[in-house]
């Protein structure tokens, strides 16, 4: 018989990853409004180039801002302190460009309905404990332990940009084998090379990949290019919201398209994808289905969503449509709903910047419940 073999690919990026940094600072503004008036509306982008910082959006809140002071400080956070290698914190230059939230939307979501129109999925499997696709769960891994050997001086030549990606070889849908890894990682210009590439295998690599998944044949491929001096805004524009699927499944289950940093939970483009989250991983952790994919479509100032749909990809333990009987039963898929039952309106949202809004067990929507 004939076996089913592939191979699928996901990628993170680092703490310092331009548009990462523009994510954090668009949800620190959104956090400290939130820390003042749990009622405001918020909807900021942040771009970083050069040595300069544009934060523009709408904002209707009862908060007092220092959205400067906001910025310098998430750049110096995250170690962007040097003008010729990443940006600098202190000398950059901001512009702000605010407005309040158009009348238009606001009255639709003063009387309870969605901020906007689209399509929102969440997808959870068993491939993981934390129901996550196995390539980017250890893209996130991987990612994340840069941080930590940047940060504790385990490698005190790393800087603070940097990306990984992880290529899985499954064989009838179950990952068998890790088959390349490729990290590309910002260093100061003095660095050697081959002893980086050595270090990142030992000290980065081994340390979170299970023993087991790499054999003879898997790949290491660090910084392909040699050199990775230059990075951060200097290296290349940061925007925020153009991480979207490194901040869901890493290319493995389908996306509606809309970002979530920067956005209040009225948006559903936020909201709406943390609660099909949260609904695909219960129906896995339930054990009715292997995988699961959830669909929820919304209109703007509409409070039901206008459709509901489940795919489980054949390995459902019962039909779907008593899946999704059982769903409607036992959610509130209104934006209000939502917002209460996942308790949004929290200044929660700068911790969901890195390594994924999910398989992460500080937030609500990654609880597992009974249905």
């Amino acid at each position: 018989m004939k076996y089913k073999r592939y191979f699928l690919t996901s990628e993170s990026v680092t703490e310092g990853h331009p548009d990462k940094v523009c994510d954090l600072i668009s949800d620190s503004i959104l956090d400290e409004c939130l820390k003042q008036d749990k009622e405001s509306r918020v909807a900021v982008e942040t771009m970083i180039t050069a040595n300069k910082v544009m934060v523009a959006g709408e904002i209707t809140t009862n908060a007092k801002l220092d959205i400067e002071n906001i910025v310098r400080e998430i750049l110096k956070k995250v170690g962007y302190d040097d003008e010729k290698t990443t940006m600098d914190y202190k000398t950059c230059e901001i512009e702000q460009y605010i407005k309040k939230q158009s009348n238009d939307i606001a009255m639709g979501v003063d009387k309870g309905g969605a901020g906007d129109q689209g399509i929102m999925f969440g997808y959870a499997c068993d491939e993981t404990e934390e129901y996550m696709p196995y390539p980017i769960f250890l893209a996130h891994k991987i990612t994340k332990r840069l941080a930590e050997v940047r940060k504790n001086g385990e490698i005190d030549y790393l800087k603070t940009d940097g990306k990984a990606q992880v290529t899985i070889e499954y064989v009838d849908d179950f990952p068998i084998r890790v088959d390349s890894i490729l990290i590309s990682t910002q260093h100061l210009e003095n660095a050697d090379i081959p002893t980086m590439q050595k270090d990142l295998i030992e000290k980065v690599v081994l340390p979170v990949i299970d023993p087991d998944m790499i054999d003879i044949e898997t790949k290491f491929f660090i910084n392909p290019t040699g050199r990775f001096v230059i990075g951060g805004a200097i290296g290349d524009t940061g925007l925020t919201g153009r991480k979207i699927i490194c901040d869901t499944y890493g290319g493995i289950a389908r996306h509606g398209g809309g970002a979530f940093s920067g956005k209040d939970p009225s948006k559903v483009d936020r909201s709406a994808n943390y609660m099909a989250r949260h609904i695909a991983k219960n129906v896995v952790a339930n054990g009715m289905a292997r995988r699961c994919e959830i669909q929820l479509s919304y209109g703007i100032g509409m409070k039901q969503p206008i459709s509901l749909f489940i795919e489980c990809f054949g390995t459902n333990r019962m039909p779907e449509h008593i899946i999704i009987k059982a769903i409607k039963e036992r959610f509130d898929l209104t934006p209000e709903g939502i917002i209460e039952y996942l308790k949004l309106k929290e200044p929660i949202y700068s911790k969901t910047v890195n390594y994924g809004h999910f398989g992460r067990d500080r937030f609500t929507w990654e609880n597992i419940i009974q249905i």
